[in-house]
């Protein structure tokens, strides 16, 4: 067999290298430039967006998670730091120094201290050389900035959480976000009657009336996100390609010896072979029962032996993630019983890709799916009528994906150029009110598509669906085959 890599090469030939080894294939600060100028578009007259980057968050004492950008921050700038904030205008804005702007960009500040431990980061420089924007600050000056948001019909923002980690830098999340809730609290004014002739700004800290707007920014963005771009497409195909390639050396790498947190071990290899800085979600390896568990992420089963084995997981690359899902036997073949829940399932998946064109939605992709479901549950034997109320099929059918595993979207019609999931499921967990040969088989099969006008594409059918093209798969070799490691007492 050849090796890994050679293969993956030939593959993956759309990956970009530089000369230093790093990844070229990046969203242009034109793009993001562009997603501005449309959401400006969008903007009500005489109002301004305010956007905070994710807050840092703190996994133990002194340890935080690895940091991600918030996607629509990202979206919209292409910035990943910490503690910055976005003002986008409605219309042009003219400085002290008689300068005319739309946006503004605060970032973290330049620190060698700093950044000696935590990283480079990109300063006001940076930001105008690598992101495009004209007008950038230190986030400390937005502490101070003369913004008067009473004089705007709308301010909108998005609603703040609570999960903002202290820090020893004054211009940290926390405080931007507290400095821009006393903005657009407390009414600033001149007063001209000083006796001696003196212009005298006082502070009022009273609530006035200014037209906060926590929810047109979702729409907005949710249509502006919704609609993929071609260099858009090109970063999200290759997540689902890199999560599809995960499968297929799962499928070629599995055994009943193996354990749940092995099988997690390779996907997650393959994803950072080919570049994928995350995983788009907690990884999801569920066999037999606890597969039944829908978003179950323990991962911590120790031997798959005889079960079916759930795997739904996603690449994340450069912003962008997969989500992609497919449920194997761990020992190479389904038997009677886990084949006829598989081929149900994938019959409905079939129908349900189907479904998903121009001017239909996620029920009707539902609805497509759960009518095989139920009469193949009936005639199963599993329930007592194909009308049945039942929890085998509790979840929805499709999502769309993108910045997020659950991207934004208005939740209308399908168009050209969205990427849904399509994805029914049977789960019955033991215990259940039927045949006991039947407890513990869960089955999901879930498939990234995306709409067209000529009808769907199925952007991750690289890694085999049906029933026997897995088992064929499951037959081949892998790289993983002699991978040997001592015991550990």
């Amino acid at each position: 067999m050849k090796n890994l890599l050679i293969f993956s090469f030939l593959i993956f030939s759309i990956c970009i290298i530089a000369q230093d080894g790093t990844s070229q294939d990046y969203l242009s600060s034109e793009f993001h430039q562009g997603r501005r100028e449309a959401l400006r578009a969008k903007m009500p007259a005489n109002s301004v967006a305010v956007f905070f980057a994710n807050p840092v968050r703190n996994r133990a004492n002194d340890v935080d998670y690895v940091y991600h950008q918030d996607p629509d921050f990202y979206y919209l700038t292409g910035y990943k730091e910490p503690h910055a904030v976005l003002v986008i205008f409605s219309e042009e804005q003219v400085s002290e120094d008689a300068k005319k702007y739309d946006e503004v960009l605060y970032v973290q500040e330049k620190n060698p201290q700093a950044e000696m431990w935590t990283g480079y980061r990109l300063g006001v420089e940076g930001a105008i050389n690598e992101l495009g924007f004209n007008r950038v600050f230190n986030g400390k000056d937005f502490l101070n900035n003369a913004i008067n948001f009473s004089e705007f019909e709308s301010v909108l923002h998005k609603p703040f959480t609570n999960d903002y980690r202290d820090s020893r830098d004054p211009a940290d999340l926390a405080s931007l976000v507290q400095s821009f809730k006393n903005k657009v609290n407390i009414k600033s004014i001149q007063q001209n009657n000083d006796p001696l002739g003196l212009e005298v700004k006082q502070e009022i800290a009273a609530k006035k009336d200014v037209n906060v707007d926590t929810e047109s920014l979702y729409t907005y963005m949710g249509e502006l996100r919704q609609i993929k771009s071609p260099e858009e497409m090109k970063l999200l195909k290759k997540a689902v390609r890199i999560s599809a390639m995960g499968q297929i050396e799962v499928m070629k790498a599995m055994h009943p010896g193996m354990s749940e947190t092995e099988v997690q071990g390779i996907h997650e290899y393959v994803f950072k072979k080919y570049g994928s800085e995350y995983e788009g979600y907690p990884s999801i390896v569920g066999a037999g029962n606890n597969g039944c568990v829908l978003h179950y992420i323990e991962n911590n089963k120790t031997k798959l032996e005889q079960d079916l084995v759930l795997m739904d997981l996603g690449a994340e690359y450069h912003g962008y993630t997969a989500d992609v899902t497919r449920t194997i036997p761990a020992n190479g073949k389904y038997n009677a019983e886990q084949k006829a829940i598989y081929d149900l399932v994938y019959e409905a998946q079939e129908a349900g890709i189907a479904a998903a064109v121009v001017g239909n939605n996620s029920s009707d992709t539902h609805k497509a799916g759960l009518d095989i479901i139920n009469k193949g549950l009936y005639e199963l034997g599993i329930i007592s009528s194909p009308d049945e109320q039942h929890r085998y099929f509790p979840h929805g059918t499709s999502h769309h994906i993108g910045l997020d595993v659950h991207d934004l979207n208005t939740r209308g019609s399908f168009q050209p150029n969205m990427v849904i999931t399509v994805e029914p499921g049977i789960y019955i967990p033991e215990g259940s009110d039927c045949d006991e040969k039947w407890w513990g088989i869960a089955v999901r099969i879930e498939d990234d598509i995306l709409i067209t006008e000529n009808g769907p594409v199925n952007l991750s059918s690289e890694a085999p669906r049906r029933a026997e093209e897995i088992e064929a798969m499951m037959k081949k070799s892998s790289i993983f085959d002699k991978l040997s490691l001592p015991e550990l007492d």
